[in-house]
């Protein structure tokens, strides 16, 4: 599964506007508007969510799902859970 966050900064991560994410996906710019908007979790219907998913992997970005571990190499960020450890600011 993938959230609204975890979709606006793999965009971000690619240096991409909307519009070209719904190129590369072959979804129209509204679906990823919506998916944008969502709250928390994406919805979609399976294929459209195939389509993101692939398109996003094919250029590079990995998604990181809740409590698991990155397979991949190189940079990227991740959003720690509310109360998690880590350093301070």
């Amino acid at each position: 599964m993938i959230t609204a966050a975890q979709l606006r900064a793999a965009r971000a991560l690619l240096g991409i506007d909307q519009r070209e994410l719904a190129q590369r996906c072959s979804l129209s710019l509204p679906t990823i508007q919506r998916m944008e908007a969502s709250d928390g979790v994406v919805r979609g219907n399976v294929d459209s969510l195939m389509k993101l998913v692939e398109a996003l992997a094919a250029d590079g970005i990995e998604l990181i799902g809740e409590g698991a571990t990155s397979t991949g190499g190189g940079r990227g960020v991740r959003l720690k859970a509310p109360g998690g450890s880590g350093g301070s600011r």
